[in-house]
């Protein structure tokens, strides 16, 4: 009889550590079947949760029926699980350098309930050894128990994709690693009861670590390629999306669009890899180059706007301009490492007055994150907009809505394309 036997029984349970876009769907998931404590050290999270309000706009209220769930704040809450899985962000500090602290933050709390027999796996992204180089020892010294001897441990990376309602969580192949060929297996067998698309068994952790964080480093790549070739295409009065729909009869082309890349996984992951290979003495010169592309370009949209304003003869010191969206993309309530506030502060810099609109983004939490304001509605007599997140509130505008809200020889900015070929009159660009 092994845990996942036991978890079957309802002898042993589940506890998932943090609470977000990650471990919140994957804990409800887990409760439609065994018995689960979804635990995050946010008690204000923890009560919304409770009320069956998810923080993240992601999960609606009726995910939260029929689930054998409690969330909670308290370590004791957690002592009589068995199976823990580690879903904290794992994001990047200001020099861009990997920020464990919420990782060893959850491996001590883990470390403290820690069990002969129990197991750990951790979805969180990390680079390839950390599981078992910054994790592992944490545990070992929290509890006093021996790695593969008193518990074992697994890594799952995580594949959820913010915003999307049909490749959902049951629905996305899952890779599992587990320390031991017992506890890859048990690991399976335990996250096979719930995916419905199947299962990918790693030979390692350090496989599936690497697994995932070159999932969103090849992304980050391909879409540093088009922000470039949009670069230069601009200098030749030529629309990127144009060349792209173009290239795209072919049936080997790869359709990457260019546009700001933010979020907590392409903009965030390709640093843990550079972070990772220079300890080793490696130089990875072309993953840098393209996170430096990808960085640069919301200084690169607010400059096209400021030299929008001088053609059209406008001050720029006062000049108004209003940026649709604030998240990281489209549809979603999650504003972490948003790169709309990479425009803000560009042309705030010149002393432009910035309007910024969101109906998804929370208010507060923007300004705690980045130091501004979002406006309650929609104004007037802008000087230029700039559509930076398609969401779907945005979709159906035309030329005729943005000259209403806008002065005479103003602009319109679409980062994402979503006019092309609709205006006649009034200035329009796009990547």
């Amino acid at each position: 009889m092994g845990i996942f036997n036991d978890i079957q029984s309802g002898e042993k349970s589940i506890a998932v550590i943090g609470l977000g876009y990650v471990g919140l769907p994957l804990a409800l998931e887990f409760a439609r079947k065994y018995k689960v404590v979804g635990f995050d050290i946010n008690p204000k999270r923890v009560d919304m949760l409770n009320r069956h309000e998810d923080p993240s706009k992601e999960v609606p209220a009726s995910e939260f029926q029929g689930c054998n769930i409690k969330f909670s704040h308290l370590l004791d809450d957690i002592r009589s699980c068995n199976f823990y899985i580690v879903a904290v962000p794992t994001p990047i500090d200001e020099a861009k350098n990997p920020d464990l602290k919420p990782l060893i933050g959850a491996s001590k709390t883990v470390g403290q309930v820690l069990k002969k027999g129990d197991y750990v796996v951790f979805e969180s992204t990390v680079y390839p050894g950390c599981t078992e180089e910054d994790c592992i020892p944490v545990m070992e010294k929290e509890s006093g128990l021996k790695f593969n001897v008193d518990f074992k441990v697994g890594y799952s990376p995580e594949r959820i994709n913010p915003g999307d309602k049909v490749n959902t969580l049951t629905k996305i192949l899952k890779i599992v690693s587990g320390s031991d060929s017992e506890s890859l297996e048990e690991i399976a067998a335990l996250y096979g009861s719930i995916i419905t698309a199947g299962i990918h068994k790693a030979p390692t952790l350090k496989v599936a670590e690497a697994a995932k964080i070159i999932e969103n480093t090849q992304r980050d790549l391909n879409i540093s390629l088009m922000n470039e070739l949009s670069l230069i295409f601009d200098k030749m009065n030529i629309n990127t999306f144009d060349v792209i729909e173009a290239a795209g009869t072919k049936w080997n082309f790869l359709k990457f669009s260019p546009g700001l890349v933010g979020g907590h996984c392409i903009g965030v992951d390709p640093y843990y890899l550079t972070y990772k290979a220079t300890e080793l003495g490696l130089h990875p010169r072309v993953i840098a180059a393209g996170r430096f592309t990808n960085d640069m370009m919301g200084a690169h949209i607010a400059k096209i706007a400021i030299k929008k304003l001088i053609s059209n003869d406008k001050k720029i010191k006062g000049a108004k301009i209003l940026i649709l969206g604030a998240t990281f993309k489209e549809d979603v309530a999650d504003i972490r490492n948003s790169k709309i506030v990479d425009i803000v502060k560009e042309l705030q810099s010149y002393s432009v007055d910035v309007e910024v609109v969101d109906p998804r983004a929370d208010a507060e939490e923007v300004f705690e994150e980045y130091g501004f304001h979002l406006a309650k509605s929609i104004g007037s007599g802008y000087d230029g907009v700039i559509v930076a997140v398609s969401h779907k509130e945005y979709k159906d505008l035309n030329e005729a809505y943005f000259s209403s809200i806008c002065n005479t020889k103003s602009f319109v900015l679409d980062l994402k394309g979503l006019y092309r070929g609709s205006f006649k009159t009034m200035e329009y660009w796009s990547l």
